[in-house]
Formats: structure tokens, C-alpha cells, sequence
């Protein structure tokens, strides 16, 4: 489906009076909310918010069958080993959009290397590696709001 197709949906979803709307395009799924909604446990999804979502106080949800690999699996956490947030923020990856993120999966990183940056209250606060650590997989996608104790990465101790 076409990123503008897409938007235009958001913006005159936001501009009416529904508060829910649904629209399949083959293997995607494109959900509409104003103020939040429960998912679906069988897909993943991923949050993205437009200028004119955020300003509806709406979500938009991108939503990938579960059998779909191209994005990281944030649909539960399994046996290893979490590096999770402390804050509720947006998270970035890198400290500028052009940036290369700060650690992807394989990275190992020593105690004290910043692994990303969540912005709360207009404030930027650096997560730094409570340990040595191997990075297994990055659970959260740039840009996105976390949750407090949301895992962000799973990771392996050196």
C-alpha cells in the first residue's frame, strides 16, 4: 500500500466523526483508533503516529501477520535475557535522524555505552549498558513510545 494512500486514510479518519476504523489490503492490516484499543495477540504491530494522528490524540497501527520476519518480534518476551525502559518516552535509536543507531543486533557493548535515547517531557536522557552485553535483538523502532519496563533490547551477558 502507498505511505500517501496511507495518510490520507489517517487524515480524513481524524477529521470525522468515527472513532474506529479498519481497512485490509492483502497481508496488511491498517487499524484506526481514536484513544487507544486493544491488539490483536496474533500479529504483531508496530505504533506509528502522524502530525494529524497525534494532534487527534489517535493511533495508527501498521499491523504485519506474525509470520512476517522483515520487522523485530515485540510480541512477547521469551526466556532471555531484557534490557527494559525505565521512563515512558519516544526512543531513538541514534542521537540525530541521520545517524547510525547507536547499537543493532550483534553489537557488544561495554557497561556504561549508550544503547539509545528516550525522550520524555522535551528531555533527552541517555540509556547506558548496566553491564557488558552482547546485543541479541532491538525490540523497540525508532521513533516509537515506550512504556515503562517495556523491553527494548534482548540481550546476552558477557
Amino acid at each position: 500500500m502507498d505511505e500517501k494512500i496511507i495518510f490520507s486514510l489517517i487524515d480524513k479518519f481524524n477529521s470525522s466523526s468515527m472513532t474506529e476504523l479498519e481497512f485490509y489490503d492483502g497481508g496488511l492490516r491498517l487499524s484506526l483508533r481514536k484513544g487507544g484499543g486493544a491488539s490483536d495477540s496474533s500479529l504483531r504491530q508496530t505504533e506509528h503516529k502522524s502530525r494529524a494522528a497525534e494532534n487527534a490524540n489517535s493511533s495508527v497501527r501498521l499491523t504485519i501477520p506474525a509470520d512476517d520476519k522483515t520487522l523485530a518480534d515485540d510480541s512477547g518476551l521469551g526466556g532471555g535475557e531484557y534490557i527494559k525502559s525505565p521512563i515512558v518516552g519516544v526512543f531513538y535509536a541514534s542521537s540525530e535522524p541521520d545517524a547510525p543507531p547507536f547499537v543493532k543486533a550483534g553489537s557488544i557493548v561495554k557497561a556504561g555505552q549508550i544503547l539509545c535515547v528516550l525522550e520524555a517531557m522535551k528531555m533527552m536522557n541517555k540509556l547506558e549498558a548496566e553491564f557488558d552485553c552482547e546485543i541479541v535483538a532491538v525490540k523497540a523502532f525508532n521513533g516509537e513510545m515506550v512504556e515503562y519496563g517495556q523491553a527494548l533490547f534482548e540481550v546476552k551477558k558477557l
